[in-house]
């Protein structure tokens, strides 16, 4: 099926990079109802084919890099109108980075998710927690002393999704450190973005809702 059936023009372009990508995806065929979308930030968009990793078909990739809570919530109409089997949404640290509150950050979120819900309330929607970071690097400046308000974020988002019947799906306990809130050494290659073992993890606990 064309792409054009579906999907609506993007005009948002916040970044290069972002235009590039809805444009992209505007080339694919269609979201369909047999798809699981995988939707967020560049997280998502650095797992590359989810298909391989979750061993499953119709496994889409709609990650961009830089993204956030407003960027995904202008590129829904290349995602919604095709029903889509499911979404896993993964959202959140970018909106931090731009210096606003826990609370802030997880209303952001949470009106997305509100969005989804009532424009495809058919389709599956898993919410992931915001994964953790590590500090250690210091390459990240605009989330430096932010490791704390990532749980914050994730207990408001859970409450959220509880109250409204969407599985919240809680990777974080499995990123940290025991006994901390810093994302685990070997689990990242940057202090933010994933290694290898990390995605390895991340698609391991995914393929239990699959």
């Amino acid at each position: 099926m064309a792409a054009h059936i579906f999907a609506q023009k993007v005009a948002y372009r916040p970044t290069r990079h972002y235009g590039e990508r809805v444009d992209m995806f505007a080339s694919l065929p269609a979201v369909d109802s047999t798809a699981t979308v995988m939707l967020g930030n560049s997280l998502t968009e650095y797992g590359g084919d989810w298909g391989r990793m979750l061993r499953a078909d119709n496994v889409v990739n709609r990650g961009i890099a830089g993204d956030d809570a407003m960027g995904i919530a202008h590129r829904l109409c290349q995602i919604l109108p095709g029903k889509p089997r499911r979404i896993f949404l993964m959202v959140g640290i970018n909106d931090l980075s731009h210096g606003i509150t826990a609370a802030q950050t997880a209303s952001l979120v949470c009106r997305l998710i509100d969005r989804i819900r009532r424009d495809a309330p058919d389709t599956e929607l898993y919410v992931q927690s915001v994964l953790p970071i590590n500090e250690s690097t210091g390459r990240w400046k605009r989330l430096a002393g932010r490791t704390g308000d990532i749980p914050e974020i994730n207990r408001l988002l859970n409450i959220h999704c509880s109250k409204l019947g969407i599985v919240y799906v809680d990777l974080y306990p499995k990123f940290v450190r025991r006994g901390t809130n810093v994302l685990r050494r070997e689990l990242t290659s940057d202090g933010l973005h994933l290694s290898p073992q990390g995605y390895k993890l991340w698609a391991f606990e995914l393929r239990k809702y699959m």
